[in-house]
């Protein structure tokens, strides 16, 4: 059995960053920029009102004060996006609603609240009041003060949230180069499997690994693809397999492990390459990995998880995970980390490096930690509890409750 920082080293040094796509900024959340992007203009693009307000001249304003007010003459209104033809001079002002361009000879907005047009009765006001001393430049918004035209906005690599998106729109970018998605196919193995809309006859499972796979995927940003289920059939499962190479990563749960109809290793073995099989660790321990041979030389990278489905679930986040990532072009591949101190206690029997299902809280400036369930690798519901992962060492026979361990967050917060 080889450590699972072996495994993974052998699964990444098996993926490539995969190759470019042009699409709609909408469709490209959480991908990487494969492109720097540059402004071709500023933004804002002129000087605007931060308030809604009235935009005059800040010495119009000198000295004045709520019993003592600076009378101006209103001469007339702008709202955003339009352009006043209007020149604000020496006691005047010009209504102005939030995001509109700054008249010519205005400097400064004041606020409806710093005037005394609450209490005019007049529509439209033909003067108002002032109540404040107005500062030059007050709830002004400069031009390219944001961002300036010619200005390196998004770089190479970046991955792009609801804010970067938010940044290519207001430059105009409709599209952008990203590092594409990449399709996973996943197969479930075993004559004991049902699909989830049949009947389910006696002694048979539905097909749930499937699933949960395919929503680890989405989580993740690629693109699921779903095959079926192979029978334990070395013919049935070489045809599902060939099925997936058109895709960049194949994912198999189930016949990984030692027993007779276990095959889908032999299928690997037969078909590809395998780097490696069985990995200390608990759950997971049947683990295979390698790839798969197509035709003109392509190599499609495969991970045969385990058919129990809490096996299945954190082996994908341990290794698959991190593959999908590496291929959109991600930098951090790591889950966050916490220290937390243990409810229970964990023991560990077989010197493998044990994940325990676990609900992690916060209290304060520390973390606990408390197993979600039973620990058996069919206890699906322990799973759907957790939201972290307690690691056990290999060479820690027992962690008692108090004691200080480390922890995998599977769902982050910071609440």
């Amino acid at each position: 059995m080889i450590t699972v920082e072996q495994a993974l080293e052998k699964v990444l040094s098996y993926v490539q960053v995969l190759d470019r796509e042009e699409k709609p900024i909408l469709e490209c959340l959480g991908q990487v920029l494969d492109e720097d992007i540059y402004s071709p203009i500023n933004v804002p693009p002129l000087d605007n009102a931060a308030m809604d307000g009235y935009a005059l001249r800040a010495e119009s304003t000198l000295g004045a004060t709520e019993s003592s007010p600076a009378f101006l003459d209103v001469i007339g209104e702008v709202s955003a996006g339009a352009i006043s033809e209007q020149e604000v001079g020496a006691l005047t002002a010009l209504r102005i609603m939030t995001g509109a361009p700054l008249p010519k000879g205005a400097d400064s907005v004041v606020r409806f609240e710093d005037t005394d047009e609450a209490l005019r009765r007049e529509r439209p006001l033909s003067h108002i009041g002032i109540l404040c001393q107005v500062p030059k430049g007050l709830n002004v918004r400069r031009a390219g003060e944001d961002i300036a035209q010619g200005q390196l906005v998004l770089e190479k690599g970046t991955s792009l949230r609801p804010s970067e998106i938010g940044v290519l729109a207001s430059i105009g970018k409709a599209t952008v180069g990203v590092i594409r998605r990449p399709v996973v196919a996943i197969l479930a193995t075993g004559d004991e499997l049902v699909e989830i809309d049949q009947p389910l006859p006696e002694g048979k499972i539905y097909n749930s690994n499937s699933f949960s796979i395919a929503s680890q995927v989405l989580r993740y940003g690629g693109i699921p693809r779903i095959l079926g289920i192979a029978r334990d059939e070395v013919k049935e499962i070489e045809d599902k397999i060939k099925e997936a190479l058109d895709s960049d990563m194949l994912v198999t749960s189930g016949g990984v492990s030692v027993g007779e109809y276990d095959l889908v290793k032999d299928v690997l073995a037969k078909m590809g390459d395998i780097s490696f099989w069985t990995v200390r660790m608990k759950p997971g321990k049947p683990l295979a990995f390698g790839v798969i041979k197509g035709d003109m030389g392509r190599r499609v990278p495969h991970m045969g998880l385990p058919g129990n489905p809490v096996s299945s679930m954190i082996t994908f986040e341990l290794f698959a995970r991190p593959a999908i990532l590496k291929m959109m072009g991600k930098k951090n591949l790591s889950k966050p980390m916490v220290r937390a101190i243990l409810e229970g206690r964990v023991e560990n029997t077989d010197g493998r490096r044990i994940f325990a299902r676990a609900m992690v809280r916060r209290e304060g400036d520390r973390y606990f930690a408390r197993l979600s369930g039973p620990q058996g690798s069919g206890i699906l519901t322990s799973m759907a509890r957790a939201n972290g992962l307690v690691i056990v060492p290999e060479d820690v026979k027992i962690v008692k409750e108090g004691e200080s361990v480390q922890v995998l967050m599977l769902d982050w917060t910071e609440e």
